[in-house]
């Protein structure tokens, strides 16, 4: 018989959330509200694990909305000027934001840490300025436009549809990642972030390394945008928010900074946590809840929530039961 305290904790967390994932919209799949909010969270996952994945490389970004909104809108238009298939135009918008990314990264590459998270807020600002004013006879200005879903909602259980589709979307997504970062490239990154000096004296070139990283990052958070855009089947330059840019940094520092499974857990928590704080009407004390929760994290867990897995596996290793093995 197998005992619970030999299997991995991480590995039997992972179980539990690809279980519920996928039974709890089989089992409530009437109640639109839960639908709506688990494909939310599923989105945000994909966005804070694309933030996340640049800081692998030393970089951070405060303004990654910019990316976000790049692809709902550029996703957008090709569904509405061009008569392409919602899901077809995922890869096309991502690699146009994925396109933007590098092209960021090649104005600042040489920028560490927060002076070029600090652009890359100052890109966010002019890109949505740019939206409202120069190019408002496309995109509408501040009223925005209706998009076509991505699974019409005439077609019978459209919803739990689309949930499996962007469940699908967010599994291969952080499969993808997983790869990445287990590969040369991650290791690679890692000696970029540890200290680029000493990778620089071993041989590697960090910049074509740091383009990858932030092209990577950009092209998800784009793919995000847009499937948050279709999920709502309307866009407006609100997606350009100084909030959806601090949402990926909130979620992946509460996870876990620097960790795949950080950003999931990150953003499954905060997000319950968010509309459960709602329901009870706490509606502007939610910022208060859950600015001090950040806080405590990062004061007592800094390694996030993702890092109580390990605490309890020391625990365990220290039992009675263990030490007479």
């Amino acid at each position: 018989m197998i005992n619970a305290r030999d299997l991995p904790i991480k590995k039997i967390l992972i179980g539990l959330v690809l279980f519920f994932a996928l039974i709890f919209p089989i089992l409530f799949g009437a109640q639109l509200y839960y639908l709506t909010v688990l494909i939310l969270i599923l989105i945000f996952i994909i966005y804070s694990s694309a933030w996340n994945f640049l800081t692998f490389s030393g970089q951070g970004s405060l303004g990654h909305a910019a990316f976000f909104g790049l692809g709902g809108y550029f996703c957008s238009l090709l569904v509405m000027k061009a008569g392409i298939p919602p899901l077809l135009t995922l890869p096309i918008g991502g690699l146009f934001t994925g396109v933007i990314g590098v092209l960021i990264g090649l104005t600042c590459v040489r920028l560490r840490e927060w002076f070029l998270a600090m652009v890359t807020f100052g890109f966010a600002i002019i890109i949505q300025t740019l939206i409202v004013s120069q190019l408002a006879p496309i995109t509408n200005g501040w009223d925005g436009f209706g998009v076509t879903k991505l699974v019409p909602s005439d077609f019978p259980n459209s919803l739990l549809i689309e949930y499996y589709l962007i469940f699908a979307i967010s599994v291969i997504t952080l499969l993808l990642f997983r790869y990445l970062l287990k590969s040369k490239i991650g290791l690679t990154l890692a000696a970029i972030r540890e200290n680029e000096l000493e990778a620089k004296a071993s041989g590697i070139n960090p910049i074509p390394f740091k383009l990858f990283s932030f092209g990577v990052s950009a092209f998800f958070a784009g793919v995000a945008g847009a499937l948050e855009i279709f999920h709502f089947g309307y866009i407006t330059p609100e997606i350009f928010g100084v909030d959806i840019s601090f949402w990926p940094i909130i979620y992946t520092i509460t996870g876990g900074l620097g960790t795949l499974a950080g950003p999931v857990i990150g953003t499954i928590v905060i997000s319950l946590l968010w509309e459960g704080l709602n329901s009870f009407g706490l509606t502007y004390m939610r910022f208060v809840i859950i600015g001090i929760l950040l806080i405590l994290t990062i004061i007592f867990l800094p390694g996030g929530l993702v890092s109580i897995g390990g605490k309890l596996s020391k625990y365990w290793n220290k039992s009675p039961d263990s030490d007479k093995k």
